[in-house]
């Protein structure tokens, strides 16, 4: 029995393995004192482990002597029990050699009338039946593999991107119970709410926009449709703001005939895109860029771009 001293518990046992040469499980270790890391580095007290090897009783010992003998007699019983099987498996098959062909006649036949026996029609054409029959199964095969359709109605389109839309959010970390989609005409309005929603909008809308554009291509491309996406009223939100930011750019239209917005991001664009084109149907309203890239809406004359 050795009493052993570390900083922490594990360099304590790694002392005791080393000082006794043989792993911990072969250890039988008694914790004397925890180690503790005081207050502002005073009063500080190391790990401290009483360790002794473990010793087998002479009751255990025999125990184990047992088992081993057990161990080989069964091995051998094994062995002689496969030789056994193995001699008897030689004799039978010398014995099927020697039967008479008669016999694997009457055995196949046996063997056959487990199976499904081929229809024989009226005239006795049984070959015929076998051909059709074969035919018939391979239509019947070619019938079961159906290829997946596109929705037929709106509401079956409108179910399968709510789906969808659901599998793709819980592949993330949001917590987002309520996803509804409506599709009128060549448009889907989809709306998003949930504990997350807000997360999901993200600061200054950039997860908003990430989400639109990626919701956007996927519908455009497999769907033919538009988007116009509501997380949490955020979309509304938007719209109100970028409403009355277009009071004065609205008054300098009318005063002046024409007019140009600040620099705009993400789905504001689009948003004051239709709100002035709504205003302005007789005007050449379009989205232009600066040379930083920046995006702004151009509102002049036809004939005066």
């Amino acid at each position: 029995m050795k009493k052993i001293e570390a900083k922490t518990l594990e360099d304590a046992y790694v002392l005791a393995t080393k000082e006794f040469g043989c792993s911990i499980t072969e250890l039988d270790c008694e914790i004397v004192q925890h180690p503790s890391a005081g207050f502002l580095g005073l009063f500080s007290k190391d790990a401290i482990i009483v360790v002794a090897e473990k010793r087998e009783s002479s009751n255990q010992k025999a125990k184990s002597e047992n088992r081993d003998t057990k161990k080989i007699v069964t091995e051998k019983e094994i062995k002689s029990k496969k030789e056994i099987k193995s001699k008897k498996e030689t004799k039978t098959e010398k014995v099927i050699k020697s039967e008479p062909k008669v016999s694997k006649k009457i055995i196949q036949k046996d063997e056959k009338k487990s199976e499904k026996t081929p229809v024989i029609d009226k005239n006795g054409d049984s070959q015929k039946v076998v051909l059709d029959s074969f035919f018939d199964d391979a239509k019947e095969s070619k019938e079961e593999i159906v290829e997946p359709q596109e929705p037929t109605n709106n509401i079956e389109l409108q179910e399968n991107i709510e789906k969808e839309l659901l599998s793709l959010i819980k592949l993330s970390c949001f917590d987002i119970d309520t996803v509804e989609v409506d599709v009128i005409e060549d448009t889907a309005y989809i709306f998003i709410d949930g504990d997350d929603a807000a997360l999901l909008i993200g600061k200054e809308g950039y997860r908003y926009n990430a989400l639109s554009y990626l919701v956007s291509n996927w519908l455009q491309n497999k769907h033919k449709l538009y988007i116009k996406l509501e997380i949490a009223q955020f979309l509304a939100s938007q719209q109100d703001m970028i409403r009355s930011y277009m009071v004065p750019v609205i008054e300098h239209v009318e005063q002046e005939g024409w007019g140009r917005t600040r620099s705009l991001d993400g789905v504001l664009v689009q948003i004051a895109l239709e709100q002035l084109r709504e205003e302005f149907p007789n005007k050449y309203v379009a989205i232009k860029r600066t040379r930083n890239g920046d995006r702004y809406i151009l509102i002049n004359e036809f004939n005066k771009r």
